[in-house]
């Protein structure tokens, strides 16, 4: 009897050990599933595996829309599926009564925190809900049931469950420095605040209630958090000395674009520099001030012409449905296409990316980081435009405000001044570049 028990064991070891590796589930490939299961298309279960049942129906539904069958998922296969087929998971919060493709990668991933397997369709619900908060309060996020930045990066970062805190010390807690306030400037950002006070970027925006993306605009009072004891009184820091700029006299033939590729800069902040916008004439022998960051001589990059750094925004244009023309007015304000402009407040690149704006692309918009090169930079910047556009519900006006000034600023407070004219230059540059 034992010798036969040996034998089936022996048997069943071997056939899984020859049985083909299955793929790990996919929370994409599960939504993709539910919106062809409502199509009609497919009745297999959701359980996120691309199998032949998923394969065949995702070619039935290219094939029925006109679409070249490829068998391969893309932004106008999943616009065939209606509203489970958009938007992407973080390009919206998620709350009871949202539908869509978010909600569906969202639904999937909830399953080990209660969610039923049926409940899983794309439509967040009190179930939806109640599993979300179960997720938020083993990862130590705020418990609101909705899905928001916070909850989409610790998504994206796979973050690992809180642990119960350790009994309390009876050693006295040393003394903490007091938390100082900062009055936010014109062009500041979170990570430009951080260098002034050497404090890390993220902490400031967590002791004041708001992510490296949040909005913060001038006049705004941010607290700074300190670190480590200290014996005495934290004085408030002494100001910032101003640094000389460089200034620039206009040769024959020379334009705004022209100078800032010499300098390294963006044409539009030459122009700002100046009180001038892009549109302005300028003629020789005319003294220009340079905004800070400007310097005169090569880069210390690779050199990379404007066809192809135009190429790369044509190219990522196309996989993120964005005009390429379009894209390509906001690269040449930006940077006049040049991959080596850095601003005075941390922006770089062809696209003019902040670093916690290139963060936030790779973190919660892409799932991925891309390179820090120009090709990775226009790639993350026309993604950022997709997303802003998809907030302004493809409002190219308010996408392009929202792109310069920040999306919750121009819900809240409207366009600025400087923000009407950003827009206003780059509706003129569109279709020239």
């Amino acid at each position: 009897m034992r010798f036969g028990i040996l034998i089936v064991l022996a048997t069943a070891t071997a056939l899984a050990l020859s049985a083909p590796a299955v793929a790990a589930p996919s929370a994409k490939v599960a939504a993709l599933q539910i919106g062809l299961r409502v199509k009609g298309l497919y009745g297999g279960p959701i359980d996120g595996v691309s199998g032949p049942l998923t394969r065949r129906a995702v070619l039935q539904l290219q094939r029925s829309s006109g679409i070249r069958a490829t068998g391969k998922v893309g932004h106008l296969t999943r616009c065939e599926l209606g509203r489970l087929g958009k938007p992407l998971l973080g390009q919206r919060a998620l709350s009871r009564g949202r539908v869509g493709w978010d909600v569906s990668v969202l639904e999937f991933r909830l399953r080990r925190f209660g969610l039923a397997g049926r409940k899983v369709d794309g439509r967040f619900d009190a179930a939806t809900a109640r599993a979300l908060r179960k997720y938020q309060r083993s990862r130590g996020l705020a418990v609101d049931g909705i899905a928001g930045a916070r909850t989409f990066r610790a998504l994206a970062r796979g973050a690992k469950p809180v642990t119960k805190p350790r009994a309390r010390s009876t050693t006295k807690a040393p003394r903490v420095r007091p938390t100082l306030s900062h009055v936010v400037l014109a062009g500041e950002g979170f990570l430009t605040i951080g260098r002034r006070y050497g404090v890390n970027a993220g902490a400031i925006a967590r002791v004041n209630g708001l992510t490296l993306t949040s909005v913060i605009v001038p006049g705004q009072k941010l607290r700074i958090p300190g670190g480590g004891p200290v014996t005495r009184t934290v004085r408030k820091p002494a100001p910032v000395r101003r640094e000389a700029r460089l200034t620039h006299r206009v040769a024959a033939g020379e334009s705004f674009f022209s100078i800032s590729q010499r300098y390294h800069v963006s044409p539009w902040r030459v122009a700002r520099a100046n009180k001038l916008s892009l549109m302005s004439t300028i003629v020789p022998g005319q003294r220009l001030t340079l905004p800070r960051g400007a310097y005169a001589g090569t880069s210390a990059g690779q050199d990379v012409s404007r066809d192809v750094v135009r190429g790369a925004i044509d190219r990522w244009s196309a996989t993120y449905g964005v005009d390429p023309k379009l894209a390509r007015a906001v690269a040449w304000m930006e940077s006049g296409f040049q991959q080596d402009v850095v601003s005075s407040a941390g922006a770089i690149g062809v696209m003019q990316l902040l670093p916690e704006s290139w963060q936030f692309v790779d973190e919660v918009l892409l799932g991925e980081v891309t390179p820090r090169t120009y090709d990775g930079n226009v790639r993350a910047g026309v993604r950022l435009l997709r997303w802003q556009l998809d907030n302004f519900g493809g409002d190219a006006r308010l996408a392009l405000a929202a792109y310069y000034q920040g999306a919750r600023a121009v819900r809240e407070r409207g366009l600025f001044d400087d923000t009407k004219q950003y827009v206003a230059v780059i509706l003129q540059l569109y279709g020239t570049v």
